[in-house]
């Protein structure tokens, strides 16, 4: 019997025992799409590391060592420079990392002392190509310019 104040009808119970499936298939559906937009952030950051890494590695490993030494002039030899970034980016090993169609721009400024890189790579989604007309995946892409500065002198 039903003490004082509470009442109960029969026709109430269980009802929420029935809205629990749906209620486990919206956290198990928000969970795969967090997994997967963390998926990309972190393919994202990948790309961003590489075109810093790549970009700066051409900066430094690229100088014209000639025009350095002869009049102190501060340049970067375009050729040299695409070779560093494309061996920089490989070394990153992005496609073993989970990326695709990983591209390479590089460009020297007209000032010959700037490199700026860009890398794009697809991404796969892991949860989202189960559900029906969800992507597979997304492009991301990410720029980085690093440039060649004269040095402070040091003073005693």
């Amino acid at each position: 019997m039903a003490e004082r104040g509470e009442r109960r009808r029969d026709s109430d119970r269980g009802s929420v025992l029935a809205l629990m499936p749906a209620v486990v298939l919206v956290f198990v559906v928000f969970g795969a799409l967090s997994f997967d937009a963390a998926v990309a952030f972190l393919g994202e950051r990948q790309v961003a590391n590489a075109a810093a890494a790549a970009a700066n590695d051409a900066t430094t490993r690229a100088l014209d060592q000639e025009a350095f030494y002869r009049d102190g002039t501060i340049v970067v030899r375009p050729d040299q420079a695409e070779q560093v970034v494309r061996g920089s980016v490989a070394a990153e090993q992005l496609d073993h990392n989970g990326l695709e169609d990983v591209t390479v721009a590089v460009t020297v400024g007209l000032d010959g002392r700037s490199v700026t890189v860009e890398v794009s790579a697809w991404v796969p989604y892991v949860f989202s190509k189960a559900v029906p007309g969800g992507p597979d995946g997304v492009r991301v892409s990410a720029s980085s310019t690093f440039e060649a500065v004269d040095a402070e002198p040091v003073l005693p």
